[in-house]
């Protein structure tokens, strides 16, 4: 057997009548398309439903899967404690899934569960599918802060875990759209909001997954959407099947955007499998890249690849020109992979005898030794892109009047506490959200006074 069928699914728990108390009149939408995927799924009769939720336990780099034989939940931190659940877990399929990530080396697994408790993002869908269906086991993952590619890559893991065993099963991916759809919303509204979700509910009627790799991470955080990583794994699952899909509602009354989809896989398709295709666009768009870099960001390329690799520091090659030579500044040295930070580390002055040796050694740095990241591999070389920023010389300012989010870096300091943050970053928009974020590098308090220094770069790509 296999995946029978997926849904996107949206889980506010006001739509549970005992939670609204009335107010769930407002997406009446919504919850008749919920009830329709509920005897959708009875339908299909499946064994096992597999339910994605941002609201499950969730790591930076890791995907967790419930634990145990049981889980209970209720609706009590909502006001409706007499809506509750206790669900079997399908241990089988989970120690399936969690053999092939190992064997895949997609981290996944069952570690670090505290709260055994079930989330809203589990319980909204179970309470609509319980009302049609009984007969099935659970499983439930949580989404993690790796790239979307990994997310994709944790679908196909789990479609072939169900084939493994010959589960009947149906995937379920719960997640809120944007959360700024209006000025009343409970976030307020931002432009990207109702982009988001019209971009979104486009991709996934016309069922084109593909297309879900390319939305961009600055983006999706400006429109504070909660779902897109889980859409994603669910697409994984359905890698390489020919689908039929079928958009039932969108609605944005409450400044919350919730869509609900259904997708019925119809046989093997080779053409529609989408991380192959995204990987082989995006080869072809970093060779170019690679093949046009200037010796900045050729010099930190090669300072990483050979630390990662042979655990050696170069030394200055021959083709790097005199003026990285000659010249001393501070320099930082950024990477990126698949769109998302890696690492990012750099000097605010020179500490070392020449730019180019400036660069060599924050090359490593960025690479290995940034707290935030584990040290890169050396199977993400050929994904990584790197910018090399040349500092120029801080000067003191008297007022954040003085600076400009797009031209200059800011440098915070109170005591012995010094933050920097660069110029122009994506997702970045204001000298006072830019301020913000330099005091909480520093450690500094948002209220605290400190000094500040500006300065300008030049970006190397």
């Amino acid at each position: 057997m296999a995946i029978v069928g997926t849904f996107a699914v949206p889980h506010p728990p006001m739509i549970i009548p005992q939670v609204g108390r009335g107010s769930e009149t407002q997406v009446e939408a919504t919850i008749r398309a919920y009830h329709r995927i509920a005897g959708e799924i009875a339908a299909l009769k499946p064994e096992t439903i597999i339910i994605s939720s941002p609201h499950a336990v969730m790591y930076s780099d890791y995907f967790h899967i419930s634990p145990g034989t049981h889980a209970a939940g209720s609706f009590a931190r909502f006001g409706a404690a007499e809506v509750s659940f206790r669900e079997t877990y399908d241990t089988e399929l989970r120690e399936t899934i969690c053999s092939l990530a190992e064997e895949r080396n997609q981290p996944a697994g069952t570690l670090g569960e505290r709260d055994k408790t079930l989330d809203h993002g589990t319980m909204v869908p179970l309470y609509f599918i319980r009302q049609h269906y009984q007969e099935f086991r659970i499983i439930r993952i949580g989404l993690s802060g790796l790239p979307l590619t990994t997310h994709y890559e944790m679908g196909q893991v789990i479609r072939e875990a169900v084939q493994k065993i010959g589960r009947r099963a149906v995937y379920v991916a719960s997640g809120d759209l944007s959360h700024k759809l209006q000025d009343y919303g409970p976030y307020g509204f931002a432009l990207e909001g109702p982009e988001y979700d019209e971009r979104v509910m486009d991709v996934l009627g016309r069922a084109a997954f593909g297309e879900l790799l390319e939305f961009e991470e600055g983006f999706c955080e400006k429109a504070a959407e909660c779902g897109h990583r889980s859409f994603v794994m669910m697409a994984g699952a359905l890698d390489g099947d020919a689908v039929r899909p079928c958009r039932l509602s969108h609605e944005d009354v409450t400044g919350v955007g919730y869509g609900i989809c259904g997708f019925f896989p119809e046989g093997q398709d080779d053409s529609r499998r989408f991380l192959d295709r995204y990987l082989r666009k995006t080869q072809e768009e970093l060779k170019k890249r690679r093949d046009a870099e200037d010796p900045y960001v050729r010099l930190a390329r090669t300072s990483l690849e050979s630390y990662i690799l042979n655990r050696q520091e170069i030394d200055i090659p021959d083709w790097v020109p005199n003026e990285m030579r000659s010249r001393t500044a501070g320099a930082f040295v950024s990477i990126h992979e698949h769109d998302r930070l890696r690492g990012c580390i750099g000097t605010i002055l020179p500490v070392t005898g020449s730019l180019a040796r400036e660069i060599i050694q924050n090359a490593i740095s960025a690479s290995t030794r940034d707290p935030r990241f584990d040290p890169v591999k050396p199977a993400e070389l050929p994904w990584l892109q790197i910018n090399v920023d040349v500092l120029g010389t801080p000067e003191p300012i008297d007022s954040p009047e003085q600076l400009d989010v797009k031209r200059y870096g800011v440098i915070v300091t109170k005591g012995r506490k010094r933050g920097l943050l660069l110029p122009d970053l994506d997702g970045v928009d204001s000298v006072e959200q830019q301020i913000r974020i330099a005091k909480q590098k520093a450690g500094i308090r948002p209220e605290e006074p400190v000094s500040l220094e500006r300065f300008e770069v030049v970006r190397h790509y």
